[in-house]
């Protein structure tokens, strides 16, 4: 059975300890489960009934790329036009209750596992229309446009409909794609990466691509810049362009989490 971790607020007692695991370095941020309590939220211009872990924005000391949002909305509560600003996509992955969509005109219902590529300038709204509160993930990027090439069309799926594929050479390493990492369209993807017990990333990677990595299920130890870090579900790391990054996956299930990054477009220089 899949699970997916969903804050739910709260604060910590008077008695408790105030030090965490929160890390914010040149090369990568870990912001741990019990930093998202009730007073870390915002509301958002729009929605109602609704607040928001902001857990990722362009900032010098965090995201260059891309925004992402804990969004939680109480039953009631909706949004008719929740993209403010024109040319950009965007991704929805539900990880608690129902979430309805409406997108192009066309209503979907997404539940757990539920996910929706919204293209830049589409057309969509959001409503929680169920009896408990929905939360989910949503990541913004302003699309890059390439000459010749139209945007990528807006789509829903479900994290179960689905299959893993595994890296080369192993099954203990798996990525759930949503979209095609081949197709020029996409400058961009939101992905699922699946690790059984004991499996790894075996190599430090150094890569252009920004991460934004929030985990939905189990613990690992991550390899971040030269830190060992242990992480477990609930927490998000923010890996900029070319932090060294590995990790060991220790069980006893599977470590699974949800994967932004930028893709497929040259560098600007002027």
């Amino acid at each position: 059975m899949m699970s997916y971790y969903t804050p739910t607020g709260g604060l910590p007692g008077q008695t408790e300890l105030l030090t965490d695991r929160a890390i914010v370095k040149l090369a990568y941020t870990v912001i741990p489960k019990g930093v998202l309590r009730d007073i870390v939220t915002s509301s958002l211009p729009g929605f109602s009934n609704t607040r928001a872990w902001i857990i990722a924005k362009p900032t010098p000391s965090s995201a260059q790329t891309f925004s992402q949002l804990i969004v939680e909305i109480s039953p009631g509560g909706e949004a008719a036009k929740p993209e403010p600003e024109a040319g950009v996509e965007g991704v929805i992955f539900v990880t608690t209750g129902a979430l309805t969509l409406t997108l192009e005109g066309e209503t979907h219902v997404l539940e757990e596992g539920g996910y929706a590529f919204l293209a830049p300038g589409a057309n969509w709204s959001l409503k929680n229309e169920g009896d408990e509160i929905t939360s989910f993930h949503w990541i913004r990027k302003a699309y890059e446009w390439l000459e010749g090439v139209d945007a990528p069309a807006s789509f829903v799926t479900r994290d179960q409909d689905i299959e893993p594929t595994p890296m080369v050479g192993t099954d203990a390493w798996l990525t759930t794609r949503f979209a095609d990492s081949s197709d020029m369209a996409h400058d961009m993807q939101v992905n699922i990466v699946t690790f059984k017990p004991g499996g790894s990333i075996p190599f430090a990677e150094t890569h252009v691509m920004e991460h934004g990595l929030f985990v939905l299920e189990g613990k690992a130890v991550y390899h971040l810049n030269g830190d060992w870090v242990e992480v477990e579900a609930g927490d998000y790391m923010l890996l900029r362009a070319f932090c060294p990054q590995a990790c060991y996956a220790g069980g006893p299930g599977d470590f699974r989490y949800l994967l932004y990054k930028d893709m497929n477009r040259q560098i600007k220089l002027t």
